[in-house]
């Protein structure tokens, strides 16, 4: 019988990788017949038009056209989780407010949001945006505190200057040196049973890391050093070198997961029965751990590691190590100054035309402006309701000790029902990050030009659709497993624990 279900499920997988390469070639060669063969070359090729925004908006080649739309997805992806959780939080707890008013309001703002398709969302602020506002006109040339016309909206901005890396990087140290004082003052709290002002005293410490690293981020300039080794290391170091070094580290990772598996399996009484999910958990890290180390020792490895190095160009872009270590070795320095500007926007006249200047202020574009404010707020809705179900399920007895020793509502909202209503959220809430980050694939309707958009304007000039839909479905899969991941961690994280 184990013989029969082993031959079954290999079966099947082999009939569906069978099936997968039928589709494929039966799709390469109808393609070819019609004088557009299946191929990545476009990557490499020049556009041959300008994107509406980015980071670059004339790229040098489809990948990098590409690399600007993602950009821009992702641009409206973390603000919009960002806000959605916040406002839909607000929303959800308003909903059960005792105040009739906030309540009817936060119903209202849930019943109409949800209720009314994202894509006419999308398209209402983009009329509203481009329909009602004012024209930027010659007159208003000059800065100023708020501009809002239909080609945008200009507001204030932190500008950053050249030490802005070596300021991030305080930052950064900062937030750890925080959390450590947090979770240590945490630790003693429960220790001695008195408050020790975790929250006040960490905060205090990113604060003092905040001021003090504004004049002393220089420091931080000793990375360039760091950064400059790490280059001549990459252009040195050879690759036949790497390759073993990678290829027998797979093999040992693979050996090692299997000697310690085997070995949770041991009891005194001598090896557990293994069971099929042993044994297909076995196979497979050894059939990964062959397949990486094949890989590695092959041409395609060693292909693929030159280009990680830097010592290839890929589709006309250098993103290899060498290249990056040399680009931050040249942002540190020790150079002083301030890392941050405020500046005010300003509208200036190029040519007949006015426009917003990209030097100073910020400007959102109306295309991401009706993206961003229609995912968000449609989320934002859902959210409230996963919030509002999670509050109920808290039992009511909790808040009600809770007041009975004195605390205020809102400490018990803060302090004993959201903890624990949040482990009822997390796992839909992710559903609802998930959705949005998909759901910023709308933006073509507006012109946005994140992916999608880039990707139809290549596959409209190259005939590649089915390149383009590939590229399209790896990268929005790997950003829906990344959000995944990080709702799980929190997820298993803040699970019970039972004894």
């Amino acid at each position: 019988m184990v013989a029969i279900k082993w031959a079954t499920q290999v079966g099947i997988l082999l009939g569906i990788l069978w099936l997968g390469y039928v589709v494929i070639t039966q799709a390469t060669a109808n393609l070819r017949a019609t004088g557009i063969p299946f191929s990545w070359d476009f990557l490499g090729e020049p556009l041959g038009v300008k994107l509406g925004e980015g980071f670059n908006t004339d790229p040098e080649s489809g990948l990098e056209a590409l690399a600007v739309g993602m950009v821009n997805m992702l641009r409206v992806t973390w603000s919009g989780v960002i806000a959605a959780t916040v406002l839909g939080t607000v929303i959800g707890v308003s909903r059960l407010s005792s105040n009739w008013i906030v309540s009817r309001i936060a119903n209202a703002f849930i019943e109409f949001f949800r209720n009314i398709p994202l894509l006419v969302q999308i398209l209402f602020w983009q009329a509203l945006i481009v329909g009602l506002l004012p024209d930027l006109t010659t007159e208003m040339e000059g800065t100023g505190w708020l501009f809002a016309s239909p080609k945008g909206i200009a507001f204030p901005w932190l500008t950053p200057l050249g030490g802005r890396w070596q300021y991030t990087v305080v930052l950064i140290v900062g937030v750890v040196v925080a959390r450590w004082v947090y979770r240590r003052l945490i630790a003693r709290q429960e220790l001695e049973g008195r408050d020790t002002h975790a929250f006040a005293w960490s905060m205090g410490t990113f604060g003092a890391f905040l001021v003090g690293g504004w004049f002393a981020h220089p420091v931080a300039g000793v990375l360039g050093w760091l950064f400059t080794a790490l280059a001549w290391v990459a252009g040195v170091v050879p690759v036949i070198g790497l390759q073993l070094v990678l290829a027998a580290l797979a093999a040992w990772l693979a050996a090692r997961y299997i000697v310690r598996y085997l070995r949770r399996l041991r009891s005194p009484a001598g090896m557990a029965k293994l069971s099929d999910d042993d044994y297909f958990r076995l196979a497979v890290t050894a059939i990964v751990g062959i397949g990486a180390v094949l890989f590695f020792v092959s041409g395609a490895g060693q292909t693929t590691l030159s280009s990680v190095l830097g010592r290839n160009l890929w589709y006309q872009m250098n993103w290899g190590f060498e290249p990056l270590f040399d680009f931050l070795a040249s942002r540190f320095d020790f150079s002083g100054g301030a890392p941050l500007r405020f500046t005010l926007p300003e509208v200036v006249v190029p040519t007949r035309f006015p426009q917003f200047s990209h030097e100073v202020g910020k400007a959102l574009t109306p295309g991401f402006m009706a993206v961003w404010l229609g995912v968000t707020l449609y989320t934002a809705a859902f959210i409230a309701e996963i919030v509002r179900a999670g509050i109920m399920a808290v039992p009511r007895g909790q808040g009600e000790a809770a007041a009975a020793v004195g605390l205020r509502r809102g400490q018990v909202l803060r302090l004993i029902v959201l903890p624990q209503a949040f482990r009822i959220i997390l796992p839909p809430l992710g559903s609802q990050y998930l959705n949005l980050a998909k759901n910023t694939s709308l933006g073509i309707a507006v012109a946005y030009a994140d992916i999608v958009q880039v990707g139809q304007t290549i596959f409209n000039q190259e005939g590649q659709a089915l390149a383009v839909f590939i590229f399209w479905m790896g990268f929005y899969s790997l950003v829906s497993l990344f959000l995944s991941g990080i709702v799980n961690y929190y997820n298993r994280k803040m699970a019970l624990v039972e004894r």
